[in-house]
């Protein structure tokens, strides 16, 4: 830790101290690997502050507790009953409430991670989900608890910059496929998100086909072109109700059924097009592709390669970003909910309250 952080021992030694006082970190010996002085290791307090991180997508949300180490623990999923707001967020309430009653003041922040537009820390519109604006804040009103709230693409961006793919890029891009598409420009490891929080919502840049409405109001989205239910039109079969499940079984089918193979074909141009165009916009270092975006490349590679390269400016064409399959996969909105509750947690705010009710 002292070489991580560049400070001398004695110094790493004080600090670690005032971190155990405080019920924040604790020692524990280190596994024997031979001859040697015997030394420690840092770990969670078990008394430690913890936040909830939750996930929440069209068909269910999944939520975890999550110590000052990033680690995920007692994960689960539900699914949802109804996707009415009300009946979703009741279930979220109660999970609240549940993990409140068992960590008591040890819970520091509930952190959520949701499929729709952000805007002010307040759900703008959910389209997905067939939501317009949604208070959110009924999820920790009978708590007190801080409740921080980010688009699921946009904090998926987040844990590929701070513990994913993209930790050796300066400014990475990342896109993630599910009903739609959404993504993040991170610089240094932090998400440009515009004035009100809302930008990285590129499945609503008009490249898609101008003739199609997309739920969010607008004509012409990308969305419309890159998941489930364009894969439906080029199948001529009935939008599907469950995009993200159907874009997977159509993938699946792909191998032996040409007309399937046809289709994610398809697909794969207008997903690689349009990120040759984000790449001339933002000029990252490394774009990160997550969700359903690998499966769709990987089934059309060809395709995807040579539709990203003619999109490119012919500047980019020599050393065009890499795009690289996202290192945390589906769970990747749930590790950035995580990060961004660790930085509320240990923020200096924050640890001076933890220090208060720890005297």
């Amino acid at each position: 830790m002292a070489r991580e952080l560049h400070l001398t021992s004695g110094l790493a030694t004080e600090i670690t101290a005032r971190m155990r006082e405080l019920r924040l970190l604790t020692e524990t010996p280190a596994p024997i690997r031979g001859r040697g002085r015997p030394t420690t290791v840092l770990q969670p307090h078990p008394e430690g502050p913890v936040i909830l991180a939750a996930d929440l997508r069209q068909e269910d949300w999944r939520h975890a507790i999550v110590t000052v180490d990033g680690q995920l623990h007692n994960l689960r999923r539900q699914a949802h009953r109804s996707r009415e707001p009300a009946t979703v967020l009741t279930a979220v309430r109660q999970t609240v409430a549940q993990a409140r009653t068992q960590y008591g003041d040890r819970l520091r922040a509930v952190s959520l991670a949701v499929a729709g537009t952000v805007h002010d820390q307040h759900l703008a519109q959910a389209s997905t989900l067939g939501w317009g604006r949604v208070d959110l804040s009924t999820i920790t009103i009978d708590t007190s608890l801080p409740l921080l709230v980010g688009n699921d693409a946009t904090l998926a961006g987040v844990a590929e910059a701070r513990t994913g793919a993209a930790t050796t890029a300066s400014t990475a891009l990342h896109l993630i496929v599910e009903v739609g598409i959404g993504g993040t420009l991170t610089v240094d490891g932090s998400p440009v998100t515009g004035a009100h929080g809302a930008a990285g919502e590129y499945g609503h840049l008009p490249l898609g086909d101008r003739r199609l409405h997309c739920p969010c109001g607008a004509r012409g989205c990308w969305d419309l072109d890159v998941d489930g239910r364009a894969l439906a039109r080029h199948l001529g079969e009935p939008a599907p109700a469950d995009p993200r499940s159907y874009a997977r079984h159509i993938l699946d089918r792909a191998a032996d059924d040409t007309r399937a193979r046809q289709a994610v074909t398809a697909v794969a141009q207008a997903l690689a097009t349009g990120i040759a165009g984000l790449a001339n916009m933002h000029d990252p270092d490394l774009i990160t592709l997550g969700g359903l975006g690998p499966a769709i490349r990987h089934t059309a590679r060809a395709a995807f390669e040579g539709a990203y390269t003619d999109g490119l400016m012919a500047f980019h064409r020599a050393q065009p970003p890499p795009v690289v399959n996202a290192a945390h996969g589906d769970d990747g909105p749930l590790h950035g909910a995580a990060i961004i509750g660790l930085d509320h947690t240990t923020s200096a705010p924050a640890l001076a309250d933890w220090a208060i009710a720890n005297r």
